[in-house]
């Protein structure tokens, strides 16, 4: 009698567990199909970018294939969506030259960016006897003789997205846009100051999640 007893209690605790299971895997579902129907509905864009000018103060290779650059660049930011907010946890912008970076990192300051808002930033990126590879030396050499050179300005960072009071988790974002300089055309660029010329570019940039 005692054996049958403790055989039908262990019976119903494993039903009450398969129960509580069961009712944690519909919890969940309903959870992520609702976070996925309100995206859906939302039809979430990933942020656009323009880079507006660069300004160069320093742009010169030494004999022995070293590179000093120093560049402030503007670009801007919109985002696109009429209810999701955009936080930007992180974003380096970094310059490259024939698929070899060419100045250190500098970092964007945190910031959020409210709905259809567009922000403009304005950063120094440098490099100071920076190696080159010989032949992106000799490359560089030639083209600032013939008087253009094209640079890629990147920027790599994470955001999250808000809608409402729900906050994503982070996403990977990657940011290319090339800036072709011509060096003393008059149509493209003014002397920003001593020793620096500023050079319109006005190019949109490529967008990666």
């Amino acid at each position: 009698m005692s054996a049958k007893d403790c055989g039908g209690h262990g019976r119903k605790r494993q039903e009450l567990c398969r129960r509580i299971f069961a009712g944690i895997l519909i919890f969940l579902f309903l959870v992520l199909l609702t976070i996925l129907l309100i995206w859906a509905i939302l039809r979430p864009s990933k942020p656009s970018f323009v880079l507006q000018d660069v300004t160069v103060y320093a742009f010169n290779v030494s004999a022995l294939n070293y590179l000093t650059s120093n560049f402030q660049i503007t670009f801007s930011s919109r985002n696109p969506n009429d209810k999701i907010g955009i936080y930007y946890d992180k974003l380096d912008v970094y310059a490259i030259y024939r698929n070899q970076q060419i100045t250190l990192r500098s970092a964007i300051p945190s910031t959020y960016q409210g709905h259809n808002e567009i922000n403009v930033w304005s950063p120094n990126i440098y490099g100071t006897d920076i190696p080159v590879a010989p032949y992106n030396g000799w490359a560089l050499s030639e083209d600032q003789s013939t008087g253009a050179v094209l640079l890629m300005i990147k920027m790599d960072g994470r955001v999250r997205f808000k809608v409402g009071t729900f906050i994503s988790g982070r996403y990977h974002l990657y940011v290319r846009c090339p800036a072709y300089i011509q060096f003393g055309s008059s149509t493209t660029s003014i002397t920003a100051g001593e020793n620096s010329v500023k050079y319109s570019v006005v190019v949109g940039c490529s967008v990666s999640l």
